[in-house]
């Protein structure tokens, strides 16, 4: 990715230190490794799944190393030789999620996950590492890749239609998002068009994706699935689509999304992206989002633009939920000695790190949630899923509300 949401939504540069010189060390293309992320609520293991060669790297050559420290996961890759950091990239994940559940207590499961980087030139190592309880990542997987063993795959992607919806200039300097057709059949396809020309203007009325639009690139790729809609388990609806999105994620009602990744993966390799989003030809409230990873929403609610804006929240700027009182599965998602990565809540163990050079020296901290400071950057309690110990920047946002009208307004000011 070329751009960051830094701070609070603010889009910038990535910040300016040393980064490997493209060309000495990668082609233009993508190396994606597959792997599945299994275990419980106490354990955990990769298990590679495959290595594909990709025709497209979407990604900046000159900025190759995350200065951010965002994710519940990172992977990181080494020039074998000389042991230099080439690339890096925070992630977050389904998985993490679910081990959070009482679930995962019980039982054992896989998800499945990638990590995509420039195709190298010559031998790497891949390390995939872990954000533990105590915030302090640990690695958890590495093996060494050489770009001619015969067993990376280099096979043509399954060719779809795609349909360009606003277009900027080079990949390599826009950020680039692909916006795949999920439960539309192959009738629906002009419908799919529309409705993700549709999302595409939701996202560019709200700041401060609406100033920074020249940033961005925008395609579609038409992927017809069988049947029209989604799974709705609770209520005994099954289709038969492309990526078998589905609600009741963790039997949580709204929850939409999808653990089928590699033909999601397979049909975005169609376009140069930068990440992925899965729009899903259904009326029902719902969505979900993964930083670095993938976005889901439907198209058709009332409340699409909302859900379509906060969800891309999630997963192109690593927000956080600011919301403490709606329906979750998780138990004790985020450990509350500990400071979230997440940029837009704190705990207020190193709240310096965060947005309080942004807070008014007349606020007060805590901040009561008062009409009166509806206005205010502050520190209002609740937040992350709790109404305790965590702390967020306004009485109202996007990462909180389907009411809030906007992000956090300071947000669009740093």
């Amino acid at each position: 990715m070329k751009f960051k949401i830094f701070g609070l939504l603010l889009i910038v540069p990535f910040l300016s230190f040393s980064q490997p010189e493209f060309q000495k060390y990668f082609k233009d293309q993508s190396l994606r490794f597959d792997f599945l992320l299994g275990g419980n609520s106490s354990t955990e293991k990769v298990y590679p799944e495959q290595i594909k060669k990709e025709k497209f790297w979407a990604g900046s050559k000159k900025n190759l190393i995350d200065p951010f420290s965002y994710g519940n996961y990172r992977f990181r890759v080494f020039d074998e030789k000389s042991d230099s950091l080439l690339f890096s990239k925070g992630f977050s994940t389904l998985f993490e999620e679910w081990q959070s559940t009482a679930e995962a207590k019980e039982i054992d499961k896989t998800f499945y996950q990638t990590a995509i980087f420039p195709f190298p030139k010559r031998k790497v190592r891949l390390e995939i590492d872990s954000r533990q309880r105590d915030g302090i990542f640990k690695n958890i997987y590495k093996t060494s890749i050489d770009p001619d063993n015969y067993f990376i795959l280099d096979e043509p992607s399954i060719q779809f239609e795609t349909f360009e919806v606003l277009n900027n200039g080079n990949p390599e300097n826009k950020i680039d998002i692909v916006i795949l057709a999920e439960g539309y059949t192959t009738l629906e396809m002009n419908k799919f068009k529309e409705d993700a020309k549709r999302v595409t203007n939701y996202l560019f009325d709200e700041e401060p994706f609406k100033s920074e639009i020249e940033k961005f690139n925008v395609t579609t790729v038409l992927t017809p699935s069988l049947e029209s809609g989604t799974d709705i388990p609770g209520e005994h609806v099954y289709k038969n689509t492309c990526f078998n999105s589905t609600f009741y994620t963790f039997d949580v009602s709204r929850y939409l999304t999808t653990s089928d990744m590699r033909p999601i993966l397979d049909a975005a390799a169609n376009v140069p992206y930068d990440h992925i989003y899965v729009l899903v030809n259904a009326e029902r409230y719902g969505g979900g989002g993964f930083y670095n990873f993938l976005t889901v929403c439907t198209a058709d609610n009332d409340l699409t633009k909302e859900v379509f804006v906060h969800e891309f929240g999630h997963g192109f700027a690593g927000l956080a939920d600011e919301y403490y009182d709606s329906e979750v599965a998780y138990d004790e998602f985020y450990n509350q000695k500990v400071e979230p990565w997440e940029p837009n809540i704190t705990t207020l163990i190193d709240f310096d790190s965060k947005w309080k050079n942004m807070v008014d020296k007349s606020v007060e901290i805590p901040t009561p949630r008062d009409l009166k400071n509806s206005k205010k950057v502050g520190v209002y309690e609740g937040g992350g899923y709790s109404s305790k110990g965590i702390y967020s920047p306004f009485i109202d946002c996007r990462m909180k509300s389907n009411a809030a009208r906007h992000f956090a307004p300071f947000a669009r000011n740093q």
